[in-house]
């Protein structure tokens, strides 16, 4: 999987070994070689006594200060990771540093001065230290006879009152209730918990329960997103609770999930070791990989250690392999390289450092099959393959001869139960119909990719919030539905009664795109857009109720293109009406989507479509239904 033109970075690795690893090169020594080589560079911006790395960068929205704790935690744990999975070997001194920084921090937070910590408030007063505060007790805990019992009582209790800040304060109402949890775990394990640890434990438990879905998938709070936070957050931290603490019953409560979630979760990394671009704070880049790290490390995992091995190799080598680290050796802001749209406001300069989750994998001890047994292909490189997702409303997609994973999203989107639904709050990172391993999506600037617009007074909707309809899978295809309310972003924000019905049926590399659309006033147009690239090919033919088609430009490009090119469909649709189109992306080698269908039969409250090699769909209407054959 090496990559032609592979970008230089500023450390050394150890030679590839394409007898143990014959896909990625990578093993062992590497992971361990790419955390000394991030750790070494970021403490070059550590304030003198270290409790600060004040990379640099824009800060974030939370000020320097919290950014500089950020620096300090998240490379935390990286180090914790790489020490506690060398037994406490730590050639590099890391911990004498730490240990350091977290007595000058903890000295006199909340002070203005070159040391302090910031203190932890609420979520919404001065949240961002609550988070770190979770990758500094989960440091403390996984090196913990190392560093926390070679402490001075005066150190541990100043630490421990700066970590019950988060335990004392409102965290924001998603996946933050670990952040209190990880750190009443590190409590408790080090004999400091009590009914205030306990609490914060047992209603962060609590609420994953209720956001449980199915399908091995939680939602991050009590809405519809399903995204990167179920592997790097809901799935990871319970787990290294239960593995640190032996504890077994949190282990049997919460293990079967994960392994459920590996089952379709590790499908979406491509041929070259991308992850999905999909969902919020994707500059965490190979953290991606985190839920693979963990099931390899807990044994709840359905793969082999030698397909967890090239997962998250792969994973890791693709950002490696493409400018996510800078010359300075530091984890830049974006994807492969810096990459605005690919933030939040969040986003500071140490924000990629929860990267640092991959590292979980080093847990595993070196004589673990995860590190002896042979590579093995990715779920990507075998048969291709088409998955539903009925809890999420993700339909999975992938392609062997190109390595291509696509997500079709029919379940997910980032509305909030307490919120309306605002143009102004259109996310590109969810609101998409499909996202994959090596497009998009354009900026909300340029237009949009895979997506359908009701245009009304020359104003183009957004999706918002996403209404699940179903979603199956068959013998090589499956499909996945929902409905949505077209928003606007001037004039009425909606349009009394205007609907979009949507389902994708998938099917090889083929994506049957079929859209009814009711309620739509006088003079409305509908269009429809395919997928953003310039590198891999991409197609977008009307099959029924389409008028015109064109390409157009998105100057601003995706993160895998400086700039791209999208096929769009566009037709009259007053009054309403239903639309078919199909859509491909990658195949290079394969005939025109226009010898796919052989065409289309409308009838009453449904409509069939013929295939070329014979085979059958069947969408109806009220209620909605798909059958393939």
């Amino acid at each position: 999987m090496s990559v032609s033109g592979a970008k230089a970075i500023p450390f050394q690795l150890p030679d590839e070994d394409r007898a143990l690893s014959p896909y990625t090169g990578y093993t062992r020594a590497h992971w361990e070689a790419v955390a000394d080589g991030l750790l070494t560079a970021a403490w070059r911006w550590a304030t003198p006594e270290g409790a600060l790395l004040d990379l640099p960068g824009r800060p974030s929205a939370s000020g320097v200060r919290s950014d500089g704790l950020e620096g300090y935690a998240r490379t935390f744990l990286a180090a914790g990771f790489r020490i506690a999975g060398a037994d406490g070997k730590d050639p590099h001194n890391f911990l004498e540093r730490y240990a350091s920084g977290l007595t000058a921090g903890t000295r006199t937070p909340g002070a203005n001065d070159a040391e302090s910590w910031p203190l932890i408030l609420d979520h919404h007063v001065q949240g961002q230290p609550m988070v770190e505060s979770a990758s500094v007790a989960l440091g403390l805990m996984l090196t913990r006879p190392w560093l926390w019992d070679r402490l001075d009582g005066d150190v541990q209790d100043r630490a421990e009152q700066w970590l019950r800040g988060a335990i004392d304060h409102t965290p924001a109402p998603n996946n933050w209730y670990l952040f209190p949890f990880m750190v009443a775990s590190f409590l408790e394990s080090a004999g400091r918990g009590d009914a205030a640890t306990a609490r914060a434990m047992e209603r962060a438990l609590y609420l994953m329960d209720t956001w449980y879905r199915g399908d091995g998938w939680y939602a991050d709070g009590d809405g519809r997103a399903f995204d990167h936070y179920n592997g790097w957050a809901l799935h990871l931290y319970p787990m290294l609770h239960a593995h640190l603490s032996g504890d077994t019953a949190s282990a049997d409560r919460f293990g079967p999930r994960l392994r459920e979630h590996l089952e379709s979760f590790s499908l979406l990394f491509g041929g070259d070791g991308a992850p999905i671009h999909f969902g919020r704070s994707l500059t965490y880049r190979f953290a991606a990989s985190a839920a693979i790290g963990a099931g390899a490390v807990t044994g709840h995992t359905p793969l082999s250690p030698g397909a967890s091995r090239r997962l998250i190799s792969g994973n890791l080598r693709y950002f490696l392999d493409r400018g996510g680290i800078t010359d300075d050796g530091l984890l830049s802001l974006g994807w492969h390289g810096p990459h605005t749209a690919t933030l939040q406001s969040y986003s500071g300069p140490a924000s990629p450092y929860w990267a640092s989750k991959g590292f979980v994998a080093l847990l595993a001890p070196r004589d673990a099959p995860l590190w002896t047994a042979t590579e093995e292909a990715a779920p990507v490189e075998g048969p291709g393959r088409v998955l539903a997702l009925p809890a999420p409303g993700l339909l999975v997609q992938s392609t062997r001869d190109d390595g291509i994973v696509r997500l079709h999203n029919h379940g997910s989107d980032h509305v909030r139960p307490h919120e309306g639904e605002s143009a102004e709050q259109d996310d590109p990172l969810y609101g998409r119909q499909a996202y994959s391993t090596h497009t998009g999506p354009t900026s909300r600037t340029n237009i949009a990719d895979n997506h359908l617009s009701v245009e009304v007074g020359g104003v183009a909707s957004v999706r918002r919030r996403v209404h699940p309809l179903g979603a199956e899978h068959g013998d090589g295809w499956g499909w996945a539905a929902s409905w949505h309310r077209p928003v606007f972003a001037s004039g009425p924000p909606m349009v009394p009664g205007l609907r979009v019905e949507s389902v994708t049926v998938a099917r090889g590399r083929h994506e049957l795109r079929v859209h009814r659309v009711v309620g739509a006033p006088p003079g409305a147009r509908v269009s429809l857009t395919g997928w953003a690239t310039n590198a891999v090919r991409s197609e977008l033919v009307g099959v029924y109720g389409w008028d015109e088609r064109d390409d157009v430009r998105a100057p601003e490009g995706t993160a895998f293109e400086s700039w791209v090119r999208v096929p769009r469909l566009s037709a009259g649709v007053e009054g309403g009406g239903v639309l078919v189109a199909l859509a491909c992306l990658g195949g290079e080698s394969d005939p025109g989507l226009a010898e796919a269908v052989t065409g289309v039969v409308v009838g009453q409250g449904e409509l069939t479509v013929r295939w070329a090699d014979g085979f059958e769909t069947v969408v109806g209407f009220e209620p909605l239904r798909v059958q393939s054959g």
